[in-house]
């Protein structure tokens, strides 16, 4: 009996040992999740930064238009949390502990229900006005064109048509696109939240070498290359878990708490 109960004991010493890690693991993964997410909501930090980066995106812009070109000139920016504003899906993920799928996500895009990212709207509209095209690359798929294309026109957006939003058709990034519209347009300002949104070199990389790029090209932040912020998601964020899908709680959480830099 007295073997009995110190074999009870240790047991449960274990499943106590084990539902505590796995809540720490839990209480980990939702609290960047939710932080992030109030951050992104409710913050008028994030606001404040969307009007500037729209308002400096103006400034260069006008720069820009000061040049001779013997193209068309065209800016180009990104959809998702550059122009419209997902944040509702994603919060929705969290409140529901569910996980991203490309099922929920055409249901979401289908609906058009995307707000618009602040300043998005205005500068968009300036840059047409001053007679540069918009050209919208997003790698959206394009079965969902129609919900995409409601939605930017829905919030205003001007040019949103077949001609100037750019979908997903085919695997890897976005340059094959930019390429296209430097065919007929002189590029003169990029616009997105994601590092791949400015140029190929970022795709797949590294944090450290995601780094380096940027310092490679710290002449263009802020002049050429506009950046939104979006603490929700993004190859920021894949680059941690070193681009591979799918991976348990456990090890994100341990690939997270290796990435800290403590000292």
């Amino acid at each position: 009996m007295k073997h009995l109960s110190i074999l009870i004991f240790f047991a449960f010493i274990s499943c106590t040992a084990v539902r505590s890690q796995t809540n720490t693991i839990e209480r980990s993964k939702n609290a960047i999740a939710v932080n992030a997410m109030l951050w992104h909501q409710t913050s008028g930090e994030y606001r404040a930064l969307c009007y500037q980066a729209y308002a400096l995106a103006k400034l260069r812009l006008d720069e820009a238009l000061m040049n001779k070109f013997e193209k068309k000139p065209a800016v180009i920016v990104d959809i998702d949390e550059t122009v419209l504003d997902n944040s509702p899906y994603n919060a929705n993920l969290i409140v529901t502990e569910g996980s991203f799928s490309q099922a929920t996500w055409k249901t979401w895009t289908q609906g058009a229900n995307a707000g618009a990212v602040p300043g998005a709207v205005e500068f968009m509209n300036y840059a047409v006005s001053k007679g540069a095209d918009v050209f919208y690359i997003s790698n959206r798929k394009i079965e969902e064109k129609e919900g995409t294309l409601a939605n930017l026109v829905k919030m205003g957006f001007p040019q949103a048509d077949d001609t100037h939003v750019l979908l997903k058709t085919e695997p890897g990034g976005k340059e094959k696109r930019r390429l296209k519209v430097a065919e007929t347009h002189e590029i003169v300002l990029l616009c997105g939240d994601n590092l791949n949104d400015f140029t190929y070199i970022f795709e797949k990389k590294s944090v450290t070498e995601r780094f380096d790029g940027v310092e490679k090209m710290k002449d263009q932040w802020g002049r050429k290359f506009i950046i939104l912020p979006n603490p929700i998601y993004g190859d920021w964020e894949e680059a941690i878990y070193d681009y591979k899908y799918g991976l348990p709680d456990s090890t994100r959480d341990a690939k997270q708490r290796a990435a800290f830099r403590v000292k």
